[in-house]
């Protein structure tokens, strides 16, 4: 019998582990300051340079962010230079103007087939399901389907996603202390159904961008399954590939 060797995972990602798990038991929120490296270093008692590589590649994947002169933060959804981030639609002048939200439903569901399976859930296991309207300078250019896991946002109202004037994740985080780390897309091209034509403004028929986003907080763990349709007529997708 050949035995399985035992997986090797090096001392620095030992460390992030570590750190990500006082992420998600909220040791540090959205907005703090974590302890220095040396700090950290004592704690783990590990080298500092340990320490940086695990902060390095914390802050690479958005988790974290440095302040030169000042440390290190937990990244946060109110930061404004975060934005843009999960929202990569731009006019054809390639200028970035604000989004204005529009929700107009909020209601718990039970999981269909195919929301459970890209949230990780049971059938008819009870997701809350949002739709909106996107607008950029007056025009509507995105409605929008979210399906999110009922156990963490059982409160969510559509007075509250009306309210203010924050980005649907900053509410998701103040509010429901879920922070979301990463996603993955897919994107495909559609023609546009009644419903959609209808928000839109388009014909039915009419060519849009679907784009299927999964979001996933700590721990790699999905939170969100988005279904977006765009209308490509003045805008476009940008995706930067460094």
């Amino acid at each position: 019998m050949r035995s399985t060797a035992p997986t090797f995972s090096p001392l620095y990602r030992q460390i992030k582990d570590f750190l990500i798990a006082s992420l998600e038991r909220g040791e540090w929120g959205p907005g703090d300051a974590i302890p220095s490296e040396g700090e950290l270093a004592q704690r783990f008692n590990v080298s500092q340079g340990t320490v940086r590589k695990a902060i390095d590649e914390m802050a690479a994947e958005n988790m974290l962010v440095r302040r030169q002169g000042k440390g290190t933060f937990v990244s946060t959804h109110s930061d404004p230079r975060s934005f843009y981030r999960f929202l990569r639609l731009l006019p054809d002048d390639g200028v970035a103007v604000p989004s204005v939200s529009k929700p107009f439903f909020c209601e718990k569901i039970p999981a269909s087939p195919e929301v459970a399976r890209e949230l990780g859930l049971r059938l008819g296991d009870p997701v809350i399901h949002v739709k909106r309207l996107l607008s950029f300078a007056g025009q509507t250019v995105v409605f929008d389907q979210l399906y999110l896991v009922g156990d963490l946002f059982n409160e969510l109202t559509l007075e509250a996603l009306r309210a203010g004037e924050r980005s649907l994740y900053s509410l998701f985080e103040s509010d429901f202390g879920v922070r979301m780390i990463s996603a993955e897309e897919r994107l495909r091209a559609v023609a546009a159904d009644a419903e959609s034509a209808g928000h839109l403004g388009v014909d039915v028929g009419a060519p849009l961008l679907l784009v299927e986003r999964t979001a996933y907080t700590y721990g790699n763990k999905p939170v969100e399954w988005r279904r977006g349709l765009y209308c490509t007529a003045h805008h476009y997708y940008r995706n930067d590939l460094g």
